[in-house]
């Protein structure tokens, strides 16, 4: 592991290094193999704060709550400021340090396990680029307190594996929160409004160059940068919301198929059953059975 820094710590500050015994147990658990933390801590106005690391073997989120920093990888040199999540992965060299004027108030964990590497590329679009702009999210706040509170436990394992779920939690937070936002120099697409308008025309149709239009962007460019934030295409996602409104009126009417179908803008209703199973994995009729099973 990766040694933490040595900043002195403040009444307020919080170090912790998970020991051995309970590593080994985390690391051969399968409820807690594939992702675990091996230091935490809270470091509030950390007022000379800085670390070099040229050999990282293992990962380390730091969240910064308040004031600001700088992290420089071999690549380039990145300012954090209240809200951005900071991931350095496993072998990256890098340094950090708070800012001397507004010195950062920050949460860190060094965590590993066999989905570490997954965890990080659902995070970061590039290993060259590693700040998320999340915002400050008092979920997530919250969050990293609970798993502070696993250093006042005695040890014990049965928490430590929830704490290794809870972990898990805030990465796939974090992964959700990082789509919505875009790393380097392009502006972010706004997820929310673009979504909002696949839900007002969700009985009709829409064109890729609609959705373009919306976002003053050609299509291709669109389409490429949707893409690029949600791991899919744009239409797809409208598909996915006619598809989960399509079982809400399977589930709480009784409706026929062929209503649904046209009541979601689709004129053939066999096209649409089609298009049902592809999305859902079963058919329209056998995905209404199933309430009465």
């Amino acid at each position: 592991m990766s040694s933490p820094s040595n900043w002195p710590l403040s009444n307020d500050a919080i170090r912790f290094v998970v020991p051995d015994v309970v590593l080994n147990h985390l690391s051969q658990n399968p409820l807690s193999q594939g992702v675990y933390p091996l230091a935490l801590g809270y470091y509030p106005v950390a007022k000379g704060h800085a670390m070099e690391r040229v050999q990282h073997d293992d990962n380390l989120l730091i969240y910064c709550v308040d004031g600001s920093g700088q992290v420089v990888t071999a690549d380039k040199s990145c300012a954090i400021d209240k809200g951005d999540v900071t991931l350095l992965s496993k072998g990256m060299t890098h340094a950090y340090r708070a800012d001397l004027d507004k010195p950062w108030s920050i949460f860190w964990v060094h965590f590993t396990g066999q989905d570490a590497d997954a965890f990080v590329s659902s995070i970061l679009r590039s290993p060259e680029q590693p700040v998320v702009a999340t915002g400050v999210q008092s979920g997530l706040i919250n969050d990293l307190e609970r798993l502070l509170l696993v250093r006042q436990t005695g040890y014990n394992l049965k928490v430590f594996v929830h704490a290794a779920n809870l972990l898990r939690q805030i990465l796939s937070f974090i992964a959700l929160q990082s789509s919505k936002t875009s790393q380097g120099d392009e502006s972010p697409l706004d997820l929310d409004a673009i979504h909002s308008y696949m839900l007002r025309h969700i009985h009709g149709r829409i064109e890729l160059a609609q959705l373009a239009r919306e976002c003053h962007l050609s299509k291709y460019y669109f389409a490429k940068r949707y893409k690029a934030m949600t791991g899919h295409a744009p239409i797809q996602q409208f598909i996915h919301y006619k598809m989960e409104y399509a079982c809400n009126l399977l589930d709480v009417t009784s409706r026929e198929i062929n209503q649904i179908a046209a009541d979601l803008g689709y004129e053939d209703a066999y096209y649409f059953s089609r298009l049902f199973k592809k999305v859902v994995g079963m058919s329209p009729l056998d995905y209404r059975r199933l309430k009465y099973r």
